[in-house]
């Protein structure tokens, strides 16, 4: 049986109304096109929705402009694509492909709500940060840092997804606990 192919575009999953389609003819060109295959991963497993029902907001729902869910395919996909100092996200925070990985649908920014952020549709290192410092008990009452990890929830998820990765239950597991 033959394979077929066609060399001149390979297709993705949609982003709602809009066809994902990855071509070699120029254009807006990205040396991060891997990250198209880690995004077809995560909507097949839902990763990244999984691991935000992880995490408790205790921001104003009327001025989040960035959901968890999208803050931790940001900074995943960019821990995964080899970003993996925050600062990065400084520049990364203007990157079309990665707007689109993390599934904004304004890819340029340009319906940013302050005039400020306008060309840049993804976060900045300083709300990343904010979400990587917050501490499960103090999230609720602190000015900036309002997002909490559940550790439990977290411990969970690791689990079913390894379990889900098996179609039968493995014969032995190792648990090697050696720190060093």
């Amino acid at each position: 049986m033959a394979t077929e192919c066609n060399p001149e575009q390979l297709e993705f999953h949609a982003l709602g109304r809009r066809s994902v389609v990855g071509r070699f003819d120029g254009g807006r060109i990205t040396s991060d096109g891997g990250g198209l295959l880690l995004r077809e991963v995560d909507v097949r497993i839902g990763l990244t929705e999984r691991l935000a029902d992880c995490f408790e907001d205790y921001r104003h729902p009327g001025l989040i402009e960035h959901p968890v869910q999208t803050l931790l395919a940001q900074r995943i996909y960019g821990l995964a694509l080899g970003y993996e100092d925050l600062n990065d996200h400084d520049v990364l925070r203007s990157d079309s492909l990665l707007a689109m990985l993390v599934g904004k649908t304004d890819l340029t920014g340009q319906r940013r709500l302050r005039d400020r952020d306008k060309g840049s549709p993804l976060a900045a290192s300083s709300t990343l940060n904010r979400l990587e410092l917050s501490e499960p008990g103090q999230a609720a009452g602190h000015r900036y840092k309002r997002i909490a990890a559940n550790p439990q929830a977290l411990d969970h998820l690791l689990v079913d997804l390894f379990i889900e990765s098996h179609k039968k239950a493995p014969r032995e597991i190792w648990l090697d606990l050696d720190a060093t």
